[in-house]
């Protein structure tokens, strides 16, 4: 039997009706395994190559033919934007064949959710927060809406694994199957991923074997690429000849131009549109990032989708996951992306067409941005991206667990609550005296109450606050910020930090704003029209840095290789970055310590965990150490030999806790619910979490370090 034959009758005439001539790759290979087993599925293939299709056609033929009513399909999204974005690419199919579907988050309406909860649709369209919501709030109606669900289809599964919402959606998930009869499957969406063994036991804990892995790997389409490099000099403004080459270049099509930060976006989106204004063109730049409103952004969508002369979104990685907004020309990344598989997302937005380019513009404007831009783009070529990883010692999140699954019982028995927590897949690094601990210390300091006449756990007066707050839902820290408003128009949002004040000129939303009033009990800013600006300071995410980066920043900087792909100044600022590495003979077996007098720059190039542990030793250690940076490079002053200072750290021999002693003092770690765990926790999680003593022993020891003076 055909692929198309295994189809139900509908879904077939409907294919007919859309003109298809042929299913994608990954549609050939998803269709009959998803209709012919009952194994959980995990599709890995490129941006646009009909993923979304190749899990719905076959679960809405089954569906079908079945004619089954109730929710059948759980569809989790990372972003309440893609939900919106999908909604109506997902009704078309589903409408044809009597389908009904519902999405569900915070912007929709409470009339729409009621009617839900009454007669379910077959498909729900949700974030794993609004999942959170409705074990909170609807705790008598989960049993109904979740008992016959029989697929959970997880949309960019990739952005979960190895994250706090990763950890929260498998717990919930987890949860959801307790109130399931039909042992719902898992159908995974992602266009990049890499080790699959952690994927697989992300999905089916216990049962790994029974996740099938279909992957159509590459794509035969074309890629074009080149990298520029325009350094600024003693400023971090870009220079106006980058922008007027974006501007050159973007004339003529439709290109997202990637940010790293959303106050570059305001930045560069305002200079574009003064470049096409001064040529006559009205404007041609929009921005995207998520301190715009959310009105905003969709009617950006929408324009691009339905533009017919050029139009480009200036965005941060918002428009990295798969936000339809039709074809794409062109990809243009400002300085480097912190990650190769993040790059490999953003080069997926491009070619989308049948027979078209994949085409990638890189601009990098300093030194370490080349370099990075340099060692990911060689990377992709070599079809290398970052390995799935686990989540680390996740006690933080089980607090918020704990809380939801004590409010969803309205209290439940302190056995079946370790029980529960345990038998949790999300939760299985976690030890089962210290789970006890936890439970133990949340009742100690009233997040918890317990009654010892019946062994009773409920939420507790302190953890009532929590539970009641407006964010409880998100497991992830939420900045606080203003909401801005020019008259009663919302525009977006601002973090709330002491450089904002009435009468400072800000962009937002690519517009320049003055800011009239500031209401910070409401949290509320009002601007009218200004008429020069700074972009908007924004708070960073923090990201990490992979060992792999770093060799192949090391390799780049040791061996003299030429690249036809970078530009003149480019391969100048290279060949003077080189200089040192080739004077001194060195390898990528070695690295660098730069010496005047006592003064010393490490370069490891080496993972975060690893830079870090380092930095923290030799603290330890009593070395003065000014600072590290995102490289691994670490500033400090010794009036010591330094080979004696290494030996120290080869041999180092005190454990993480007692490290840790230092370490908390200076550095306190961190997350929504670091505060209500108790200390012995607290230390662990830093320690495994941020800390690698020994990968860092074996680093020091393995690297033949080369002092450079």
């Amino acid at each position: 039997m055909s692929t198309f034959e295994l189809l139900s009758k509908n879904m077939q005439k409907k294919i007919w009706e859309m003109k298809w001539k042929q299913f994608t790759p990954i549609q050939e290979k998803a269709i009959p395994a998803i209709l012919t087993t009952k194994k959980n599925i995990i599709l890995s293939s490129a941006t646009a190559s009909g993923k979304t299709e190749a899990a719905l056609l076959p679960i809405l033929s089954d569906i079908e033919r079945n004619k089954t009513t109730g929710l059948r399909v759980i569809y989790v999204s990372p972003l309440k934007a893609l939900i919106n974005n999908q909604f109506e690419r997902v009704t078309e199919l589903s409408d044809s064949l009597g389908v009904g579907i519902t999405k569900w988050h915070g912007d929709v309406s409470a009339s729409i959710k009621k009617k839900f909860r009454s007669k379910p649709t077959e498909i729900l369209q949700i974030t794993p927060e609004s999942i959170e919501s409705l074990f909170i709030n609807y705790p008598n109606d989960v049993g109904k809406i979740f008992k016959y669900v029989e697929y959970v289809v997880i949309d960019e599964i990739h952005s979960f694994i190895g994250s706090d919402r990763g950890v929260h959606l498998q717990s919930l998930l987890s949860r959801v199957k307790e109130l399931n009869e039909t042992n719902y499957r898992v159908i995974g969406l992602s266009a990049t991923i890499d080790d699959y063994e952690v994927v697989k036991k992300w999905v089916d804990y216990y049962d790994p074997d029974n996740v099938t892995i279909i992957e159509e790997k590459g794509s035969d389409k074309k890629l074009l690429y080149s990298l520029m490099a325009f350094k600024n000099e003693e400023t971090k403004m870009l220079r106006v000849d980058l922008l007027e080459d974006i501007r050159e270049l973007t004339r003529d099509s439709k290109a997202i131009i990637f940010c790293n930060s959303r106050s570059k976006v305001e930045e560069v989106k305002v200079f574009l549109n003064r470049l096409a204004k001064r040529e006559g063109v009205g404007e041609t730049y929009y921005a995207h990032h998520s301190s715009i409103d959310k009105k905003e952004r969709e009617y950006v969508e929408k324009m691009m989708q339905e533009a017919k002369v050029p139009k480009s979104i200036v965005s941060t990685s918002t428009l990295e996951l798969g936000i339809d907004i039709g074809s794409v020309d062109l990809i243009i990344q400002l300085d480097s992306t912190f990650s190769v598989s993040s790059l490999k997302q953003r080069l997926g937005r491009s070619g989308r067409q049948s027979g078209s380019e994949q085409t990638l513009q890189l601009y990098a404007t300093d030194e370490d941005n080349l370099l990075q831009s340099l060692a990911i783009m060689e990377l992709v070529l070599e079809k290398w991206i970052e390995p799935a990883t686990d989540f680390i010692l996740p006690y933080d999140i089980a607090i918020q667990q704990i809380i939801s699954i004590c409010a969803q019982g309205n209290g439940i028995n302190g056995n079946e609550l370790y029980r529960r927590i345990l038998a949790n897949p999300a939760f299985h690094t976690l030890e089962e005296e210290k789970v006890v601990l936890l439970v133990k210390h949340l009742i100690k300091i009233d997040i918890l109450e317990l009654f010892d006449k019946t062994s009773e756990v409920v939420v507790g007066i302190e953890g009532e606050k929590l539970l009641r707050g407006k964010d409880f839902y998100a497991i992830f820290m939420s900045p606080e910020e203003y909401q801005v408003f020019h008259g009663s128009k919302a525009i977006g949002q601002i973090h709330k930090t002491p450089f904002v004040g009435e009468n400072d000129q800000i962009i937002l939303a690519g517009q320049i704003w003055k800011i009239i009033s500031l209401d910070d009990k409401l949290n509320k800013c009002y601007v009218v029209s200004g008429k020069q600006g700074r972009a908007t300071s924004y708070l960073g995410d923090g990201s990490r840095f992979h060992e792999k980066i770093g060799e192949k920043i090391m390799e780049l900087l040791c061996n003299d290789v030429e690249f036809e792909y970078i530009d003149e100044e480019a391969s100048l600022l290279l060949k003077d970055s080189r200089k040192v590495y080739h004077f001194k003979g060195l390898t990528r077996k070695n690295r660098a310590i730069f010496n005047d007098r006592n003064e010393y720059i490490m370069e490891t190039f080496a993972s975060t965990e690893v830079a870090t542990t380092i930095y923290w030793v030799m603290k330890y250690l009593g070395v003065t150490v000014k600072g590290r940076d995102y490289y691994g490079r670490i500033k400090f002053t010794y009036d010591k030999n330094i080979h004696g200072l290494l030996k120290q750290i080869e041999d180092f021999s005190l454990t993480e806790r007692e490290l840790l002693k230092l370490i908390v003092e200076i550095e306190p770690f961190k997350t929504k619910y670091s505060d209500y765990l108790p200390k012995e926790l607290l230390d662990e999680i830093y320690a495994k979490r941020f800390f690698d003593l020994e990968e860092t022993i074996n680093f020091v020891k393995k690297i033949d370090w080369i002092v450079v003076q």
